[in-house]
């Protein structure tokens, strides 16, 4: 009999634990309902002191405990600039840190000294004036990696439905709510000044592979086209007027005017394929209150494969370089 008792009491407790378990990951927004909209942003300007990284976006995990160690009442934010499924994990660029001041809000240089002497650069990001954002709640550790598979695949569904130009991926861990921004405008405001190095090399590495390219291919063509035409040269008037069509520069050029016209519309195709009038615009009014928890790991959600969230900068950027 005392063994179908100690049996029962297993169970019991069995029973319990599970129970247990379910209510802390529904307490930690399991069965939260992600909502994405388009609209005025949650947070304004905002000056943080950050690190770069090139790797895995799972070692962001670490940079948030550096800016934890250094300030604990501070909010932290992280900022994604690369699709962890189109773009290997070793060449994923990101920067993680901790929110200085927001709005007309100063930092003070006690606390700039303090980040900068661990290594912690200052930077300024604008407050976007339209973005695509979604919130989860972050009331326990959990909440951030329920918050990392359910939030991003649903950014990637609107943000694919609706054409839109969105990156990069913005993630601020601010009170008991984790949000989701990527802004709509001015992308490369958002582009600490590492990121933007790595963009004007890879930019120029890219322009001097194409001239290359160019350089080889119209040697080609040119010695095959010379040929050509003097062969038509024994032939018939008209032969040769037929052959001078095949001459290489006027299709190169008109190659060269496809490719550009179908590579621009491919670069600008989010940012035109939805005016922000189409957009369900909505403005989300954010408070006052506690200091944000520490996130503990990066991005490394199941979601479907898009495009890199990086792309071609826009001409306000190009002017500034």
């Amino acid at each position: 009999m005392s063994d179908w008792v100690l049996l029962g009491l297993i169970a019991v407790l069995v029973v319990l634990l599970l129970l247990t378990v379910f209510g802390f990951a529904v307490y930690s927004g399991l069965f939260t309902e992600v909502v994405v909209s388009a609209g005025s942003p949650p947070v304004g300007n905002i000056t943080l002191a950050y690190k770069f990284r090139v790797g895995p976006y799972g070692e962001s995990g670490q940079l948030f405990t550096d800016g934890c160690s250094i300030s604990s009442k501070l909010y932290s934010i992280g900022v994604y600039y690369d699709n962890p499924h189109t773009v290997s994990p070793e060449k994923c660029r990101f920067a993680i840190g901790r929110i200085l001041s927001e709005g007309d809000a100063k930092p003070s240089e006690e606390q700039i000294k303090r980040f900068q002497k661990y290594g912690f650069k200052i930077f300024s990001f604008p407050a976007p004036s339209h973005v695509v954002m979604a919130t989860f709640p972050f009331t326990t550790p959990l909440s951030i990696h329920l918050a990392i598979n359910r939030v991003h695949p649903a950014l990637d569904t609107y943000i694919k439905e609706r054409k839109l130009c969105a990156h990069p991926r913005i993630e601020i861990y601010k009170e008991d709510r984790i949000y989701f921004v990527c802004p709509l405008a001015r992308q490369g405001d958002f582009y600490v000044p590492e990121m933007k190095e790595l963009e004007r090399k890879s930019r120029a590495a890219a322009a001097e592979a194409e001239d290359a390219q160019t350089d080889i291919t119209g040697a080609d063509t040119m010695s095959e086209a010379s040929s050509i035409s003097i062969e038509a040269t024994t032939d018939s008037r008209d032969t040769s007027v037929a052959t001078s069509i095949l001459l290489p520069f006027p299709a190169s050029r008109g190659r060269e005017e496809a490719d550009n016209r179908s590579e621009h519309s491919y670069s600008e195709s989010g940012a035109s394929g939805s005016s922000f009038e189409e957009l369900d615009l909505e403005v989300t009014v954010d408070g006052e209150g506690a200091p944000g928890l520490l996130p503990d790991t990066g991005y490394s959600g199941n979601q479907e494969v898009t495009d890199k969230w990086t792309k071609e900068p826009i001409a306000a950027e190009r002017g500034e370089e």
